[in-house]
């Protein structure tokens, strides 16, 4: 961000976080009203904004450290859960304002508006409390709550040798943000339970540096696949988000991480393509830099498929769904699917009882999961990994199962 918007964006936030506290405390009066209490988290929200202050000055140099990250969770989960205390208040306040405009026109008298019901404000604490459980338990253990999702996709023209073969996708592992190993394992241990006949990777190994992968390569490494293991790079993995010191140390950088793709065993596609050869039939597998609205439009899709014939089959792995939404789904030469990942369904949602809803669905319309047009298929992996906010909640770390099916 821009020194110069980082003050005035820092105060908007500081002001409409005070006009929240305003209102949730306007709220809590009825239940308690003790001004030592009052006046206690007064101060307490005071010390706790200079922190969050301090820390993101400090992030500019430091990066996040463990304080940092405590401080912003600290603030996260109390804004959170202060927002749902104000969206039921207000509902409440909305309530009485209305029966306080009925009354008046009703009887024609002076208009009183009616005071604020107990039942609201314990129905405000109960939700809040809720979803502040909620938050802790996905910063404790949703982040590694690891699912698999699997699909299968039907094609006229598959080859009919790769009837039932099996892909697992894997995306935004973003290996910095990692610190529980015996966590970590078990995702893959997941992994590798599926056997899938390959192995994707879509993007975003690390957060910013080459070497927070480091320390996992012998657990990320085990994971093998009959028919191979590849690769992307995705936004973060070009170092674009931080300092260096020079466009050298970020070189060097990009370079060291794609020697660690090799120490994994992932091949890496940079606008490239190989063949995967089954009983006499070959599959087109493609991989592009990445290509992202808003994140570098890197990638080069024409260069991936260089040489390649219209009537073979083909998948193309892309780091940013916008990609298949603004080139991939309208390409003159089909791509029967992309696979993509970016999103991580921030993180933060609700996907149950038939409800499929995330922040980030007004930023990308599709978000996670299978999408299609024009016999085109797309899926968006929800991610392994997090970054930001250092947990899920209601949307689980994924790995993808594709079968791929001749009709």
């Amino acid at each position: 961000m821009n020194k110069a918007r980082l003050p005035i964006s820092l105060s908007i936030v500081l002001l409409v976080v005070a006009l929240l506290n305003w209102y949730v405390i306007s709220g809590f009066y009825l239940v308690l009203s003790n001004p030592v209490i009052i006046r206690s988290f007064c101060i307490l929200l005071g010390v706790l904004i200079v922190a969050l202050v301090y820390a993101i000055m400090r992030m500019r140099i430091t990066g996040m450290t463990a304080f940092s990250k405590t401080v912003s969770h600290s603030f996260l989960i109390l804004v959170i859960t202060e927002l749902v205390f104000a969206s039921v208040l207000l509902l409440g306040d909305i309530y009485r304002a209305l029966k306080g405009i009925l009354m008046f026109v009703l009887k024609y008298d002076q208009f009183v508006y009616p005071a604020r019901s107990i039942y609201v404000i314990e129905l405000a604490i109960l939700l809040s409390a809720l979803c502040c459980v909620f938050i802790v338990y996905g910063i404790i253990y949703g982040k590694y709550a690891y699912r698999v999702i699997k699909h299968t996709l039907y094609f006229d023209d598959l080859p009919a040798a790769f009837d039932g073969f099996t892909i697992t996708q894997v995306s935004d592992i973003h290996a910095g943000s990692f610190g529980n190993k015996k966590a970590v394992q078990k995702g893959i241990d997941l992994i590798k339970q599926q056997k899938s006949d390959l192995f994707v990777f879509t993007g975003d190994l690390v957060n910013n540096k080459a070497e927070e992968i480091a320390p996992w390569i012998e657990q990320f490494s085990s994971i093998k696949a009959s028919y191979g293991q590849f690769s992307i790079l995705g936004n973060h993995d070009y170092g674009d988000y931080i300092r260096w010191p020079d466009p050298l140390s970020k070189s060097k950088n990009l370079q060291k991480l794609k020697e660690y793709h090799v120490q994994l065993g992932f091949k890496l596609l940079l606008d490239e393509h190989v063949e995967i050869h089954k009983d006499g039939d070959t599959l087109i597998l493609a991989g592009v830099e990445n290509w992202g609205v808003g994140f570098g439009e890197r990638g080069d899709i024409k260069k991936a498929f260089q040489n390649v014939k219209e009537e073979q089959f083909k998948i193309l792995l892309s780091h940013d769904p916008t990609h298949w939404e603004t080139i991939v789904k309208n390409y003159p030469m089909k791509v029967h699917l992309t696979l993509a990942g970016h999103t991580h369904g921030m993180q933060f949602g609700l996907e149950a009882l038939g409800i499929k809803w995330s922040p980030v669905k007004y930023r990308y319309p599709h978000w996670a999961g299978i999408t299609s047009f024009n016999n085109r298929y797309l899926n968006i992996n929800r991610g392994f990994g997090f970054l930001g906010f250092s947990g899920r909640v209601g949307i689980w770390p994924e790995i993808t199962v594709i079968e791929l099916k001749k009709h």
